[in-house]
């Protein structure tokens, strides 16, 4: 059964009404100084696939040479730098030891309570060497299944370098997952050690971890053999003999010489599972030299990565692939320090990520645009008590974000609250869990950045915006995001399902990769993603996506936050339903509903005006982030809230209801 959302056949693919004319080239000064430079695009384009094959032997160290860049002929499985042989765990560690960067800094690691810890790279390759004989000792071999259901703490990529050294292959859970979500995963991937915690630290409060790993094996059948546990808060837990072990006495008492294996380039690192429209998570499959090359090769350009000077913080979860591709592997590939943070941004007070950039002088920040909607809910004046004159580039991800909220980012932090002459440049990147890598992002020496647009595809990545019938459409019009080309980072697969793959993936059109994204084409032929094609609506034969009038609704002074939905409709079909959350003074605006519909009528047109806008305190939202567009649908169309288990605040569905009976 195929995966793919159903596709309206009626009217434009997607319409294209929101417009942007703002645009934000590079300095001179940055530009000459750029890691990316203009004709990098060219150089990619004439050369194919072997402009990845020497991105692959530039950035990583290979124990063979590949004999073949690319391998399609099985497609849509594809094999990159076949015959090669390299080991992850050693190209992030142990050549930065060997060609002399053993002292520089790899990982600033700050506890939500304050507490604090520093890896130089020396320090992190014997930390890994040591877990990789802790996890041979209990058993753990070449294509062994790990899951890893960790705190954002140094030991979680400790684990998963530690995996890679071995040829185990990884398998991430985020930490706010139930024992169900993780029991699934655990049986998916037939894991044989899982790593945890006895817990964490999360706004103040000690949370647990132990208790849902014990949760999720309490039955006869499961794989696990042992469960590694890290002392983190010091809270209360379980303990099955033979079964639990403690980090400490199996990882510091373990030998500090470990010989890392070369693994074929499309040996399996690891598997991560998103969720997926007919229940079952899918297990995207990601293998190790095409990966790496891709990953490497975008933190470097997209982020123009100076290692020996930058220090990068992307504020991602482990648990996500953002914390897998740029926390994990990219950054120590690459040699570069950055930050690790435990906590949230509001823990013990809201500018405590700015605190953060100041005391460890951040130069580039990656982090995603419902953090910085948030930031702008709490107002300027927070980010403006410290210094963040360090911030040289800054990067979005996870979703569009709205431009509204791209300008504040550019001011207030890139430009350390207007102190600066010249902000730092956004570079506004879209990818999935399933490409590995960024697929389509401006390269902040090159591109006249547009707030709320990704813009172009990296060089090497060949992408288009098409229409039902998978043909390109032109510049000003809407339609489905493409890949039209292999890509080095691309997933391998689905765990354990190759049909899966194939319909969810390849089926909608002919040689292409379409995962569900909706996008338009500007004048000038720059992309602007439209959020999943399955939240866009059908009103009255138009097809109008949310992020538009999100957009639309977030220029607008008074409010705060927006998330619009569809909701049936007996004479349009569908009706736009918005759900705002005000700043300040405008709460007691009584007549804001109807200075907001005129708002996004003059925006937009009229085609979109929302029917109904109902002002909320917040929104339900997960612990990445995302918006639960599901829970106000049922909201919108009269029903009861389905499942909100996965909400960060299980809370908020009863706070929406509240104000919504006031």
């Amino acid at each position: 059964m195929s995966e793919q959302p159903p596709v309206k056949q009626q009217g434009e693919a997607l319409e294209n009404l929101y417009h942007e004319h703002r645009s934000f080239p590079p300095s001179a000064e940055f530009a000459a100084a750029a890691v990316a430079q203009p004709e990098l695009y060219e150089d990619a384009a004439a050369a194919g696939p072997e402009f990845w094959a020497r991105q692959a032997r530039d950035l990583l160290s290979w124990d063979e040479d590949f004999t073949q860049t690319l391998d399609f002929s099985d497609a849509p499985f594809a094999k990159w730098f076949v015959g090669g042989k390299l080991n992850a765990s050693y190209n992030a560690l142990d050549r930065h030891v060997e060609q002399g960067r053993g002292d520089r800094v790899a990982i600033y690691f700050e506890g939500e309570p304050g507490d604090t810890r520093t890896y130089t790279y020396a320090q992190l390759t014997e930390e890994v060497k040591k877990a990789a004989n802790a996890f041979e000792s209990l058993g753990v071999s070449k294509g062994d299944r790990v899951a890893v259901y960790l705190p954002m703490i140094p030991e979680a990529v400790i684990t998963m370098l530690a995996c890679a050294r071995i040829g185990a292959v990884h398998s991430v859970v985020f930490g706010g997952f139930s024992a169900d979500a993780l029991r699934s995963r655990i049986d998916d991937a037939e894991a044989k050690l899982v790593v945890t915690a006895d817990g964490s630290y999360r706004r103040g409060k000690p949370t647990q971890l132990k208790p849902a790993v014990d949760e999720s094996l309490v039955r006869d059948g499961h794989s696990v053999q042992h469960v590694l546990v890290v002392k983190r808060n010091g809270e209360p837990v379980d303990w099955t003999d033979g079964r639990d072990v403690w980090w400490d006495d199996a990882v510091a008492t373990a030998s500090a010489e470990h010989t890392p294996v070369p693994h074929d380039s499309e040996h399996p690192l690891f598997i991560l599972y998103t969720s997926g429209t007919t229940g079952k998570p899918k297990g995207i499959l990601h293998t190790t030299g095409g990966y790496l090359t891709q990953t490497a090769f975008t933190h470097l350009a997209t982020f123009d990565l100076k290692p020996e000077t930058d220090v990068y913080w992307c504020t991602a979860d482990v648990g996500w692939v953002t914390g897998h591709s740029y926390v994990t592997y990219a950054p120590l590939v690459n040699g570069a320090t950055q930050l690790m943070y435990e906590g949230t941004p509001d823990t013990p007070h809201q500018g405590r990520w700015w605190e953060l950039v100041e005391k460890y002088k951040v130069s580039i920040l990656y982090t995603a645009p419902t953090a910085i909607r948030t930031c702008m809910k709490w107002g300027r004046d927070i980010p403006g008590k410290f210094n963040l004159d360090s911030i040289r580039v800054l990067g979005t991800v996870g979703e569009p974000i709205n431009p509204e909220a791209w300008m504040w980012y550019r001011t207030v932090i890139g430009g350390n609250g207007g102190k600066k002459e010249i902000p730092a440049p956004i570079v506004d990147t879209w990818w999935q869990t399933e490409t590995g890598a960024h697929m389509i992002a401006p390269m902040p020496g090159v591109t006249a950045t547009k707030p709320g647009s990704a813009q172009v595809p990296v060089p090497g990545i060949s992408v288009d915006v098409v229409d039902e019938m998978g043909q390109p459409v032109p510049n000003g019009s809407g339609g489905f995001l493409v890949v039209k080309e292999p890509w080095p980072a691309m997933l391998r697969g689905i765990w354990g399902d190759p049909q899966r793959f194939k319909d969810t993936y390849w089926s909608r059109f002919d040689n292409m990769y379409f995962a569900g994204d909706g996008a338009k084409k500007d004048e000038d032929g720059d992309i602007w993603l439209l959020g999943r094609v399955d939240d866009v609506m059908n009103v009255s034969g138009h097809r109008l996506s949310t992020t538009e009038i999100e957009s639309a609704l977030v220029s607008h002074p008074s409010v705060a936050e927006a998330a619009v939905v569809g909701a049936v409709d007996e004479t349009t079909g569908e009706a736009v339903v918005a759900f705002v959350i005000l700043r300040g003074s405008a709460k007691d605006d009584a007549d804001i509903v109807t200075t907001l519909r005129n708002h996004v009528g003059k925006e937009i047109g009229p085609i979109a005006k929302p029917r109904h806008i109902l002002v909320v305190p917040e929104l339900p939202k997960t612990r990445s982030g995302k918006i639960m567009r599901r829970l106000l649908k049922d909201v919108a169309e009269g029903r009861e809230p389905g499942d909100s288990s996965t909400l960060a605040d299980n809370t908020v569905m009863s706070q929406i209801a509240e104000s919504l009976r006031k």
